[in-house]
């Protein structure tokens, strides 16, 4: 049965752990200062959040209870804290991700063909952010799909706080001045959400990382 945060017994037990998410925060610098003074914007949670949660939504996405094969695709760590506008950390702090497989199909029965999409990959995943307001998941690459450029997308959810749904962009991609959804937002606010990912071989062989600090207004 699942937990209050909607983990399961057996994905409690591969949940990373905090040496993990410091390796991974690490690969990237801290925000400087003046960066916590821009909420993280809000933009739509899109056609494809799951209907039905999966039985396995922890914070590892790669690697799915009872499945064969890992996922396709580049492992890759997204890390962070989840924080207020004044850079204090916000402990407790549901953050939830959910994205395309590595052939561009979501957990959804209206996103492309249900027989081609990659049982390996769990699709969504869940966590709680920590004292200092750290979070971690192990997750693949985003990949594109028709219209729209790489991205993950994210739901936070603190106590005493409204609900934020929002998208992770991945730095330097070709198809970023194209996308839509992300031409409408600001440039400061598409800084707070452009992640730069890089090789990390010291958090897992083959794998990249990258820090994405969420702000809460």
């Amino acid at each position: 049965m699942p937990d209050e945060h909607g983990r399961t017994s057996l994905s409690r037990g591969r949940l990373w752990t905090r040496r993990s998410l410091l390796a991974a925060v690490a690969v990237t610098p801290a925000l400087p200062a003046l960066a916590a003074a821009v909420a993280t914007p809000r933009q739509t949670e899109g056609p494809f959040y799951p209907v039905r949660l999966p039985l396995d939504i922890d914070n590892d996405l790669v690697q799915v209870t009872g499945a064969a094969a890992r996922a396709q695709g580049t492992v890759t760590h997204i890390a962070g804290r989840v924080m207020t506008l004044d850079g204090q950390p916000l402990a407790g702090a549901r953050v939830e991700i959910w994205q395309c497989d590595a052939k561009g199909i979501y957990l959804h029965p209206g996103s492309g063909d249900p027989a081609r999409r990659d049982a390996g990959f769990q699709g969504f995943g869940a966590t709680v952010s920590a004292a200092d307001g750290g979070y971690r998941f192990r997750t693949i690459r985003p990949a594109p799909y028709i219209g729209r450029t790489p991205h993950i997308h994210f739901a936070v959810a603190a106590p005493g706080r409204p609900r934020l749904v929002t998208q992770m962009y991945v730095a330097g991609e070709p198809g970023n001045d194209r996308d839509m959804v992300l031409r409408g937002l600001t440039q400061a606010a598409r800084a707070a959400v452009m992640v730069e990912l890089s090789p990390a071989p010291q958090v897992e062989a083959g794998a990249l990382a990258g820090r994405f600090d969420i702000v809460l207004a």
